[in-house]
């Protein structure tokens, strides 16, 4: 589990140390309790001197990667993100309560070494090679810096992640060590280079693009892919010969693309391991099973319905966005996810910050349910009924809701659907298999209603710029392609900020103006609920904290 945010098809986007976008729904829990992010995980903590050596940890992805390079906007999502986790190096690794701290397997030390300006001076542990044998050096990082920070040189990236305020990585003491100069201060440089990819695929656009298309050719990690299988849609790791750090309890990490209807019952007939777990019938299906025990650490993930604000749009005009915002019951949806699962289900009140983390309050009130005020507001813009539906200009107020195949995403859409239809919208609902939900449809603007999961991190604000920052020429996260010259003024002054209280504080102003554009409704927070073998040990809800690849395994 990467620090950096993620997009993830159950249906969560990926932003780095920051977000992730998915297309699975957030719901489950081991028992009744809240979903506050906390200081404790469910792992099965376990000394790995105490585990078998070898097994093959079988799991399950959404869609098969539409490249291998997760910092490419192809490639920037949850499924692809935890395919590079245990392949590639990251700088920070994050404990159960948020905590951050080297990643000493690729870097002796990183250190903030000067604030005016500021610079980031990283030490590259001297045995850290690629897959390829060849060391890890300051040029990876240069060239990855340049390369996220030039989407306008054709470098199609997922997150610039901060780095387009880098004026210049140098060479330090010697090729081991990179220091980083910004020419704006950046608040959360810690998610930065995670992942880190080698100098091959960041050189150019072309190799950004290209390399790391089909599979990923070069890696550092203590696994490598051994094995792709595109006629299975299958992924295989296997132990890297070159690893200098603890050997890996595990031989082989197999990964393999199932529709989310069948998730649970590959779990149920022994076929996967490990998996997340949603809604009340599926966590009670999952304890039902021999060999599988659920476990449950909250997680800085939540669901929401995105709108589609692009010029030109049905959903162009943010007062027609907030009148049907004020139609839909987010209290009714969440009851429904989450009742049985969650101690006093509740919508999440914000876009930046989850319940329990430092800084959230509830900024809602633009979007709170009202459907009298919804329909007088519909009139007004000129949205008049006709029959059963709302015309203007010749045209019905008929929306698309597109989502993940899954019964939790329709059930919602459901709600959704019903409300509208209270104040004469009509609501169509669309749901798209996992291979085509992002890369044919929300990416491409193929939508007016789009349900899908964000994954956070211990660094929330990466999510302002990556997502709520609006450039038409370079979208990043931002689905709804809905944004304003104020907000991204607003943001950057937020990520500029280097006093954490201070940069709460904009982020929660950034927040009240993303709530008044009517750019999404978040819906749950995930109570971060995994059906897991019962054997396996190291593994299961992370919570805040990083997986440990090396200590991963079975029992004995």
């Amino acid at each position: 589990m990467r620090i950096r945010s993620k997009v993830v098809p159950l249906a969560i986007p990926a932003v780095a140390l920051g977000l992730i976008v998915s297309g699975c729904s957030s719901g489950g829990g081991n028992q009744v309790a809240n979903v506050n992010v906390g200081t404790t995980n469910d792992i099965n903590r376990q000394d790995p001197g105490t585990l078998r050596d070898g097994g093959n940890l079988r799991l399950a992805i959404s869609s098969f990667p539409a490249t291998f390079n997760n910092l490419h906007i192809d490639g920037g999502d949850a499924d692809v993100a935890s395919i590079v986790d245990p392949l590639m190096p990251e700088p920070f690794v994050s404990n159960a309560a948020g905590e951050l701290s080297v990643n000493h397997d690729y870097f002796t030390d990183v250190k903030l070494t000067n604030t005016n300006p500021q610079q980031v001076t990283y030490t590259i542990n001297p045995k850290a090679v690629w897959s390829d044998g060849t060391p890890i050096t300051w040029a990876d990082l240069q060239s990855e810096a340049h390369a996220l920070g030039s989407a306008g040189q054709g470098f199609q990236v997922s997150s610039t992640q901060g780095f387009e305020r880098v004026a210049k990585v140098e060479r330090g003491a010697d090729d081991r060590q990179a220091v980083v100069t910004f020419n704006k201060p950046y608040a959360e440089w810690q998610g930065m280079f995670g992942p880190l990819y080698p100098k091959s695929v960041t050189e150019s656009p072309q190799a950004f693009n290209d390399v790391d298309r089909n599979d990923l050719k070069v890696s550092s990690g203590p696994f490598v892919i051994t094995n792709i299988d595109k006629t299975q849609d299958r992924v295989v790791l296997g132990r890297n010969p070159k690893w200098w750090g603890a050997t890996p309890k595990l031989s082989t990490i197999t990964f393999t693309r199932l529709d989310q209807s069948a998730v649970l019952g590959a779990v149920q007939n022994n076929e996967i391991d490990y998996t997340y777990v949603s809604g009340l019938a599926n966590v009670v299906a999952a304890k039902g099973t021999p060999g599988i025990v659920v476990r449950r650490s909250p997680e800085p993930s939540w669901s929401h319905i995105t709108f589609n604000g692009a010029p030109g749009a049905l959903l162009a005009d943010s007062k027609l966005r907030i009148a049907i915002s004020k139609a839909i019951d987010r209290q009714a949806i969440v009851t429904q996810a989450q009742t049985g699962i969650v101690d006093n289900p509740k919508p999440l009140n914000n876009h930046v910050f989850v319940m329990g983390q430092k800084g959230y309050q509830d900024n809602s009130a633009p979007a709170a349910f009202d459907p009298t005020a919804a329909a007088k507001d519909l009139d007004d813009l000129g949205w008049k009924l006709n029959g059963n539906v709302r015309e203007k200009d010749g045209k019905k107020l008929e929306l698309r809701d597109v989502m993940f195949d899954q019964k939790e995403w329709v059930d919602t859409a459901k709600i959704v659907q019903q409300d509208l239809a209270k104040v004469g919208v009509k609501v169509d609902i669309q749901t798209v298999p996992g291979n085509g939900l992002f890369t044919n449809v929300i990416d491409p603007g193929n939508f007016d209603l789009a349900q899908f999961t964000w994954g956070g991190s211990p660094l929330p604000l990466t999510a302002l710029p990556q997502i709520y920052a609006y450039d038409p020429n370079n979208l990043q996260g931002n689905k709804a392609r809905i944004g304003s010259t104020q907000l991204n003024d607003l943001i950057e002054k937020t990520i500029s900020e280097l006093e954490p209280a201070k940069a709460s504080e904009l982020a929660n102003e950034c927040d009240k103006m993303i709530w008044q554009e009517g750019y999404s409704l978040p819906l749950q927070q995930a109570s971060g609920t995994y059906a897991t073998r019962a054997n396996l040990a190291n593994i299961g809800a992370f919570g805040l904290a990083n997986a440990d690849w090396t200590k991963v395994g079975f029992q004995k």
